[in-house]
């Protein structure tokens, strides 16, 4: 199933969403549109049923890694950020803590080349600020698992374009209305590419998040899920 959705995205079609506008040459008209109703409908019967499973089901083990997350990090084992939602709603952002205490300051971790970076990406390779247990969390994807609770009450989806600062709305210019038309995801089509090849500076970054909107569906939806589980079985997360 993979492969054989894998062959439609080759790099004829890369070439052609780069050349799409994005940030930089696009229009005031960022042709915005709804999805339909029974994929909304099945959408989000698949996030309150999943969501709620996952709750269910991993709130013990996810009490037990919170003691060990609380030790590690000396902090409060949950991280609140907030996001932009959908509509250009703010919401808190519900993720297991995978950095030291005060990684906040980044000032006091970055050098100034990794500073640059962090202003640009909001992320780092090779980030100082991640515990050894972080590493392990982020690289299974493990520290995402509290956002099912944002997917539970509506903020999020289980599929999406991934949660955003307002500051790096940006970097979409006029497509910051298509970019939060959707509720962000957990997991997503950036997420499922090569996502740390991909950067706003390059504009690929902002290709795939609307390549996502423009073609969501059940079968794309399906197609990020399988790919995601594959990324936590092989543990090469952020």
């Amino acid at each position: 199933m993979q492969e054989a959705f894998d062959n439609q995205i080759d790099n004829a079609a890369a070439a052609e969403l780069l050349a799409k506008p994005t940030c930089a040459n696009a229009g005031a008209d960022t042709n915005v549109r709804t999805q339909p109703l029974p994929y909304r409908f099945i959408k989000r019967t698949f996030d309150i049923v999943f969501s709620s499973a996952v709750i269910v089901v991993g709130f013990i083990p996810a009490l037990i890694l919170s003691i060990f997350i609380a030790k590690d990090t000396k902090a409060s084992p949950i991280y609140l950020q907030i996001r932009m939602g959908k509509d250009k709603k703010p919401f808190k952002i519900y993720k297991f803590r995978s950095m030291v205490y005060d990684s906040d300051n980044v000032e006091k971790y970055l050098n100034e080349e990794q500073l640059i970076e962090w202003m640009r990406e909001r992320k780092v390779e090779d980030d100082p600020r991640i515990t050894k247990l972080g590493s392990f969390i982020r690289k299974t994807s493990i520290d995402e698992i509290p956002q099912f609770i944002n997917v539970l009450v509506g903020q999020m989806s289980v599929v999406g374009p991934r949660p955003i600062t307002e500051d790096e709305l940006i970097h979409f210019k006029y497509d910051a209305d298509k970019l939060l038309s959707m509720r962000p995801g957990i997991t997503g089509w950036w997420q499922t590419q090569s996502r740390n090849d991909s950067s706003f500076d390059t504009g690929e970054r902002q290709a795939l998040e609307l390549y996502y909107i423009d073609n969501a569906s059940v079968r794309l939806d399906m197609r990020i899920a399988v790919s995601t589980l594959k990324t936590m079985r092989d543990g090469t997360g952020s």
